[in-house]
């Protein structure tokens, strides 16, 4: 962005470098003309009618073309130096030597007017913040359930995704999905269309009696202000989004909140969620904190620390993944941070018992996660076996496992157990989707040469009959080839 930006000044400093040579030369030839005027006169008298006309024009038109230059050249200048201050102010720099007169918007600079207005205690450049700081009180709640357990929460959620909504999903699904929140705060969501993958985001937040924020991406966005806004220096209002309101919101809640980013790879997803993925990687919550302004008014809503939000410890964000194309491939920094839910299949309609929605808080939700990372901690027996693969497909693949996918695996397979699932197949799931998956960026005739003897080694350590999911991702990967 910032690379185009000042390609497009670049090219007008060269335009009005090239019209200022051009009134150089007119102004000289005009100098010319008058300073031998006798000669001209000697020059008409012995020339045609059309010789004359074209001097005569020449001596008129020559004035008026400088003056329209000069013109256009301010003009030029004025526009640059607008739109050099927007993207300045738009990206957090405010070093700008440029001449007041220059800025000057009706009667007054931009420069006053911005000092003007920061110590105007009657002027808000957040409304729709303030409003929400006016219902700060309204957002603190004491109906939640907290008399539940983990594995009842994910029952209750398919059945009333299927019976008050008309979604159904397999239990697995269900499963994966829980598990997923409760390791990253990313989720993920992959497969065909049609699958159901923004209406599970969608049920959940129903489900939990707090509406999904969905959020289209666009093909153009860039960075964190098409997410959440930005200040504009000619309204002197914040462009407040849906999503600035709502992580503004959460910070005065303990519901869950479900941030949907619809179609997130239709842009670059490393671009403009890039700090969101940083400072979800910070361990401690009241660090996260993401620059919304860079300075500090008088009137700014009470829950912005000197300019900066903090970024919600309820809020989790669910996107939505199509791989065709249209869409850009998500990277590896993005898939080694989230959790990855692949709705590959539809699920048979049915009837599952009556259930209601149940509203749970964000601290409950954590709760039970905690609860089944400790009461269903990964066997030793199956720490051996993730070791002994580990070295197989280093050795073999030059994959590895890494520091923070072992963590997310010893915090998903507890929680999956938790929400009814067993442990194998709590490691069938995640194996497939984060280890399995980096064979696609490898050598393709090496991995196919390499694959029976992965599917052997997955037989020898877990059972021919268990790991169906990775023997099957490893049986497309060679058919792909």
């Amino acid at each position: 962005m910032k690379s185009s930006n000042n390609k497009k000044i670049t090219l007008t400093n060269v335009m009005i470098v090239a019209a200022i040579i051009v009134v150089i030369v007119a102004f000289i030839l005009e100098l010319v003309i008058v300073a031998n005027i006798e000669e001209f006169k000697k020059y008409i008298e012995e020339q045609n009618v059309i010789d004359f006309v074209y001097l005569i024009a020449l001596l008129i038109g020559t004035p008026i073309v400088l003056l329209v230059t000069v013109i256009v050249i301010f003009k030029r200048i004025r526009e640059n130096a607008r739109a050099l201050y927007r993207y300045q102010r738009h990206h957090g720099s405010y070093q700008l030597s440029l001449p007041n007169e220059l800025l000057v918007e009706g009667t007054g600079s931009i420069g006053s007017s911005k000092a003007s207005d920061k110590n105007n205690k009657n002027i808000s450049r957040f409304s729709i913040l303030k409003q929400i700081d006016k219902k700060r009180e309204t957002y603190s709640k004491d109906d939640y359930i907290n008399n539940i357990t983990l594995e009842m929460f994910c029952d209750d959620f398919r059945n009333y995704s299927a019976n008050e909504l008309g979604l159904y999903y397999r239990a697995e699904d269900i499963r994966s999905f829980i598990a997923g929140l409760g390791v990253s705060h990313i989720l993920i969501l992959q497969g065909m269309s049609g699958t159901g993958k923004t209406s599970l985001a969608y049920a959940f937040g129903r489900f939990v009696e707090n509406p999904s924020t969905v959020i289209p991406i666009q093909p153009m966005w860039k960075e964190r202000t098409d997410l959440i806004g930005y200040y504009n220096e000619f309204t002197k209002h914040f462009n407040e989004t849906a999503l600035l309101k709502k992580m503004y919101e959460a910070n005065y809640s303990e519901d869950i909140y479900i941030t949907v980013l619809d179609e997130m790879n239709i842009a670059r997803v490393e671009y403009y969620f890039a700090e969101f993925l940083s400072l979800l990687e910070l361990p401690r919550a009241d660090e996260r904190y993401m620059e919304v302004v860079s300075d500090k008014w008088a009137t700014d809503p009470a829950s912005l620390k000197d300019g900066q939000i903090q970024l919600p410890t309820n809020m989790w964000f669910i996107g939505t993944a199509n791989n065709d194309d249209s869409t850009f491939a998500i990277s590896d920094k993005v898939y080694d941070r989230a959790m990855i839910l692949n709705l590959d299949n539809k699920c048979e309609p049915f009837r599952g018992r009556n259930s209601s929605n149940l509203h749970l808080s964000a601290k409950d939700f954590d709760r039970l996660i905690l609860n089944a990372q400790q009461e269903n901690a990964l066997t030793e027996r199956n720490k051996e076996k993730l070791k002994e693969l580990d070295n197989y497909l280093t050795k073999h693949f030059q994959v590895t496992f890494g520091n923070r996918i072992m963590m997310q695996i010893n915090k998903y397979v507890p929680i999956y157990i938790g929400c009814g699932g067993e442990e194998l197949d709590a490691l069938d799931d995640i194996l497939s989707k984060k280890i399995l998956r980096k064979l696609e960026m490898k050598n393709p005739i090496y991995v196919k040469n390499g694959a029976d003897g992965l599917v052997d080694k997955l037989n020898e350590l877990f059972g021919e009959e268990a790991m169906p999911r990775c023997k099957q991702y490893i049986h497309n990967i060679v058919n792909n080839i």
